[in-house]
């Protein structure tokens, strides 16, 4: 390959994931020179294990209430301006068949590594030139652009976009690079933390709960206050250690430690009511009729967790005794200890503050020609498609600037 150096690039690519790739095919087919690198040895590897390995590519149902920022209009002009019709159009430009799974998710048919080579087929027709692996030492201003020392040798553009992912799954090489690379540039940080991740708990505190482990149930489930509370309806997983599923992963980008999680195992239901019916109609047993209501052993564990023996005929239970267990089910409060940290998080919470970043360019207000997309931005989306949604838009939004010369200062 010629030496980088005496080819002078339109724009650098730090990062070679869904936002780093999208934006460079986008950039390449109107007209730009890029460059993408990357040190890990295989591309884009968190699209390959998402989604249960047929990724989870986008949501129909995006809109900006769906992610979490300090800053929460930044996400609004990208979601606007390239939408899911719009990848949706682009997959299926791409021949590749896919299957709305549950409230707007959009999954691949097959695998997510058709995904993967689409992105990898746009930047092929954008000539874009990918260095991968390929680590990066040193990124500095150079001139009216910026030079990056590589593995390769040093490389000049006029612009940087740093695409390089937050901090969840270190396994497939997540790093903070691209946190500390804008700081290098004067941005300022979103303490980051782990998201859609399980909560774990006291070893002692979960004994009860543990051998209810591979227990799967919808329920309601909430934490937090005001603008900072969150809550959903999804299915709940009970494991060995902890709480986990669609519900608590939901949750786990809204809590915070010592914050409670509340509850109701069943959702949508007047258990008092219903107990009390079948107390006045019925002689069955109370844990023959709990589990018509709930798994068998969620049912014959909550009933001794409540001090009621499951044999005791319905009639037997005085009135208050069936409020009580109706109440615990409804109002089930118990507080987290911690989380299964970032090997687990499929996302992260945080990153570059974009009240520093133009939200309809990804471009740096303090920095000319520098750009930040995708999860290394402080926009996180729900599970459910949100979050690679994200990266599409923001990558478009960087694309058009950079092909559009809008790398200054707004």
């Amino acid at each position: 390959m010629p030496a980088a150096a005496a080819h002078p690039l339109d724009a650098i690519v730090l990062g070679a994931g869904a936002a780093g790739l999208f934006c460079a095919g986008i950039a390449g087919q109107r007209g730009l020179k890029v460059l993408v690198i990357d040190p890990a040895p295989k591309t884009a590897e968190k699209i390959r294990i998402s989604g249960g390995g047929r990724c989870n590519f986008t949501n129909r149902g995006t809109t900006p209430a769906q992610f979490l920022s300090a800053n929460p209009d930044y996400c609004r002009s990208a979601l606007a301006r390239y939408t899911p019709a719009d990848f949706i159009a682009l997959v299926q430009r791409h021949r590749i068949a896919f299957h709305e799974k549950h409230r707007g998710q959009l999954f691949c048919d097959g695998s997510a590594e058709q995904i993967v080579e689409m992105l990898l087929a746009e930047c092929a027709a954008g000539g874009v030139t990918r260095w991968q692996p390929c680590a990066v030492h040193r990124v500095r201003e150079q001139g009216d652009g910026y030079e990056v020392d590589t593995d390769r040798g040093p490389v000049r553009a006029a612009t940087l976009v740093v695409a390089t992912g937050g901090l969840s799954i270190p396994k497939i090489g997540a790093s903070d690079f691209g946190h500390r690379l804008a700081r290098q540039f004067g941005h300022r940080i979103v303490e980051p933390r782990p998201a859609l991740v399980p909560l774990t708990f006291d070893t002692a505190a979960w004994a009860p709960f543990a051998g209810l482990a591979g227990i799967s149930l919808e329920v309601d489930i909430a934490t937090g206050s005001g603008r900072d509370r969150g809550q959903f309806r999804e299915d709940l997983l009970f494991t060995h250690r902890g709480l986990s599923g669609p519900a608590v992963l939901q949750i786990s980008s809204y809590w915070r430690p010592g914050e409670a999680l509340e509850l109701n195992l069943m959702p949508g239901r007047d258990l008092a009511a219903a107990l009390q019916a079948a107390k006045a109609q019925s002689k069955r047993q109370a844990g023959n009729l709990l589990a018509t209501l709930l798994p068998q052993r969620l049912a014959d564990s909550w009933l001794a967790l409540q001090g009621i023996a499951g044999t005791r005929p319905l009639p037997e239970l005085r009135d208050r005794e069936l409020r009580r267990l109706a109440d615990s089910l409804a109002s089930w409060r118990l507080t987290p200890g911690g989380t299964e940290g970032w090997r687990k998080a499929e996302v992260t919470i945080g990153g570059v503050d974009t009240r520093e970043l133009d939200s309809r360019t990804m471009a740096s207000r303090r920095q000319r020609g520098l750009f930040f997309i995708g999860e290394v931005v402080d926009v996180t989306g729900w599970l459910g498609g949100y979050n690679f949604q994200w990266a599409w838009s923001s990558a478009a939004a960087c694309a058009s600037a950079l092909a559009a010369g809008s790398s200054g200062h707004r």
